[in-house]
């Protein structure tokens, strides 16, 4: 059974100091467990080098919360997949529901990031999930469906995380039966896409997920790992999520 990956994304937060923080403690669970889940850590562009500097001998793997779709050039302020590449980090979270919501990303820009990131030998993380409006209106397997179809591109290699939005730094988590119910579908959708490719897909869940209701989410069926939040922000509630994940292998 493959273990499932735990990937923490610390959004618009991390001073130096904090970032340190964090890490040392990464550092000392790695060095007391040689052998645990698949975990990414995703600072904001701002720590990506120094979190490097510091887990580039460990097991964890670094990641990145969004790129441009170009390779370079004339696009102030953005940071290319290549870039990334270059500092060390080898996963990419992509259409996340703050930057659709926020940036008005669109699913044929997130393709495009899709493309870009994939170019540059990065793993995307392309988010995917339904508002509380569409969830309640019973359209939201539209909205996923729709999503999947717009923001992945033909020969995409990469990992899916289902958010429902109105899950996202709520506290209140969606319902297992619920989560099972749209991992299964996504699957569903994704052989229908990619075939054989389809069945291999990491789909991963992220919305509230916190050490007290994980060891239900991993549970279920189809499901790869998490993608967390707030609690990637606390070290020692995100390393209890690495160690259930790893009892799950």
């Amino acid at each position: 059974m493959v273990k499932p990956v735990v990937i923490g994304n610390w959004k618009m937060n991390g001073l130096t100091k904090e970032a340190d923080h964090i890490v040392s403690s990464l550092l000392a669970y790695a060095e007391k467990h040689k052998d645990f889940a698949p975990t990414v850590i995703c600072p904001p562009f701002t720590q990506l080098y120094h979190v490097q500097k510091h887990i580039k001998d460990t097991p964890y793997a670094l990641g990145a919360q969004d790129c441009h779709v170009a390779e370079k050039g004339a696009h102030t302020g953005n940071i290319s997949a290549a870039m990334l590449k270059d500092v060390g980090a080898g996963y990419v979270i992509l259409g996340h529901s703050e930057r659709r919501s926020d940036h008005k990303e669109t699913d044929q820009l997130i393709k495009e990031k899709t493309i870009a990131a994939q170019k540059a030998g990065l793993l995307p993380v392309v988010c995917i999930g339904e508002t509380k409006e569409e969830r309640e209106s019973g359209k939201y397997k539209d909205v996923i469906a729709s999503q999947i179809k717009g923001s992945l591109p033909e020969n995409f290699n990469g990992l899916v995380a289902y958010e429902p939005v109105w899950a996202i730094g709520t506290g209140v988590s969606a319902k297992n039966e619920d989560i099972a119910e749209v991992i299964h579908f996504i699957r569903e959708k994704l052989v229908a896409q990619y075939g054989e490719n389809g069945k291999k897909t990491p789909i991963l869940y992220g919305g509230s997920v916190k050490p007290s209701n994980v060891k239900d989410i991993f549970a279920i069926s189809e499901l790869g790992g998490v993608l967390v939040g707030g609690v990637s922000l606390i070290p020692e509630d995100f390393l209890q999520l690495v160690t259930i994940a790893q009892d799950f292998a």
